[in-house]
């Protein structure tokens, strides 16, 4: 059948497709996107680092010549080789789990997406590597087998050539169709280019997807399972412009970060504020701090003389971007912090032990000697949600204050989970004009502390997860720090089906 032949997906009804097999390409058509360029670039600087990027960035337009005036096949060989030659395996698997599935969600066309979500069951014929893409497709749009070409290796790394078949794409992907399916034709071929008919012309029905740029990507929400966490520097899709503009950016922004850590790390701390500014990272500050307590001025209700500063953790620089908001410099405790972050931090930071006696005894003797930070969900999290809080702060002291933390990158994520976590300052600070916004919320009245007698420390964690979370228009989890990393290793149990239930089921554990 020639491929104009074939009606647009448009046409395709979605009702009564239990039962049916849908056959789908990936990039342009589960995708809006027709390029794999911007993933082959997040494996390349995620896995590889910048000069990687570059390399790739250089090998594209090769890449690029072969796949429209030659060779499809020899397009996409050349980029695999570029993005993967000489990685670890396990490394692009890392990535391909915990990074790329962000950017492929943002990426679904929606009627694509209306006609696939509505078979029983869902394959996926793609030229993309299958360890790329596999996570993704399975996990996140319910694919039930992924065909994608498979990359060469040797002794756990990747040589950058592809097994035979070869390159999925013309008759290789219809030859891996009748190996999986034989003679039961699937009912639905989904494709978007001409190289997509052989495959389509097995299937009992074919729909084109065609190319407009206009679509919009389906809303995240609607996907079976909601993306809470993920990894990786780039803030954005590191298209071809991105990419080059990335690459150009480092030799600047690195020193410029140094810059910008060498005032807040030598700097008085009531000067901070302003050297930032001048140094084009913004603070912004909302609402009411509460009045620094000194020996001369007690607090009368309490024993403890400092203020439990209680806030939501975007990144490591939470406490001291709240010491820039008070002028002054407020210790923090944490339970991980790397040597390098610990030397060049301009406030004192102090290790808990997970030992919650020895902890909650340290955090007492550190109260006595004036106001602290903690960041009770116990590791960051990018998207709008907070995770569980501990329940150890709110037995402690009467004087807490909720204080609810938003930071904006442009370029660059300052956190992360896979990688040294000492460069998670120089990150976020080589963004061109990185921001924190930082609100101080209303003390806890008596009544609705430990010290009322009438709330436990669990209701009180809760009741901060809620007015923090009220503040920034997030929504509240049960999901812990265990269960972040378990989801970024790839483990079961964390992802659940709808963004909804999984807040439900967190609020009924916690008794929100």
């Amino acid at each position: 059948m020639a491929f104009s032949t074939f009606p647009t997906v448009t046409k395709c009804s979605s009702i009564g497709r239990e039962q049916h097999t849908v056959v789908a390409d990936m990039d342009g058509t589960l995708l809006i996107g027709r390029s794999s360029f911007p993933y082959f670039a997040l494996i390349s600087f995620e896995a590889g680092g910048v000069l990687r990027l570059l390399f790739f960035v250089l090998a594209s337009p090769l890449a690029a010549l072969l796949y429209y005036f030659i060779s499809e096949s020899a397009g996409i060989q050349v980029l695999i080789f570029a993005a993967m030659a000489g990685m670890k395996v396990s490394s692009i698997e890392s990535v391909a789990r915990a990074v790329l599935p962000k950017f492929y969600a943002e990426d679904v066309h929606p009627e694509s997406w209306r006609v696939f979500s509505s078979c029983g069951k869902r394959c996926v014929l793609t030229a993309n590597p299958r360890v790329m893409v596999e996570p993704f497709l399975k996990e996140f749009l319910g694919a039930d087998v992924v065909l994608g070409t498979e990359i060469g290796t040797y002794r756990g790394r990747a040589t950058g050539l592809v097994c035979r078949p070869g390159v999925l794409v013309g008759k290789n992907k219809a030859e891996a169709l009748l190996n999986t399916f034989g003679e039961d034709k699937p009912h639905l071929g989904l494709g978007d280019r001409l190289t997509d008919a052989p495959f389509m012309a097995l299937c009992k029905e074919g729909y084109i997807v065609p190319a407009k740029s206009e679509v919009k990507s389906v809303c995240t929400e609607k996907l079976p399972k909601p993306i809470i966490f993920h990894d990786g520097r780039l803030v954005q899709k590191p298209t071809p412009v991105v990419a080059l503009l990335t690459i150009l950016w480092i030799p600047i922004g690195f020193p410029l970060a140094c810059l910008r850590i060498a005032a807040g790390s030598l700097l008085p701390m009531n000067l901070v504020y302003y050297a930032f500014w001048a140094l084009g990272v913004r603070v912004l500050v909302k609402g009411t701090p509460p009045p620094q307590l000194t020996k001369s001025n007690p607090n009368p209700n309490t024993s403890s003389s400092g203020v439990l500063f209680i806030c939501s953790h975007r990144t490591l620089l939470d406490p001291i971007f709240l010491s820039v908001a008070l002028r002054r410099p407020i210790p923090a405790v944490t339970y991980s912090v790397s040597r390098l972050s610990e030397i060049i931090s301009p406030i004192k930071t102090v290790r808990l032990s997970r030992d919650r006696d020895t902890d909650a005894a340290m955090i007492k003797k550190l109260l006595q000697d004036g106001d602290l930070a903690i960041c009770p969900e116990g590791t960051t999290c990018r998207e709008p949600f907070l995770l569980r809080f501990s329940a150890l702060f709110a037995e402690l002291t009467d004087e807490l204050v909720p204080v609810a933390m938003v930071n904006r990158m442009s370029m660059f994520h300052g956190t992360t989970a896979r990688g040294w976590k000492g460069m998670d300052p120089f990150y976020f600070f080589m963004n061109p004009s990185p921001a924190y916004e930082v609100t101080f919320l209303k003390k806890l009245p008596q009544e609705l502390t430990c010290g009322s007698g009438k709330k436990t420390s669990h209701e009180v964690a809760n009741y901060i997860q809620r007015v923090i979370a009220s503040t920034l228009s997030y929504e509240c989890t049960g999901f812990t720090r265990k269960d972040k990393y378990r989801a970024l290793a790839g483990n079961d149990g964390v992802v659940v089906e709808k963004s909804q239930v999984a807040n439900n089921k967190a609020n009924k554990i916690m008794g929100c």
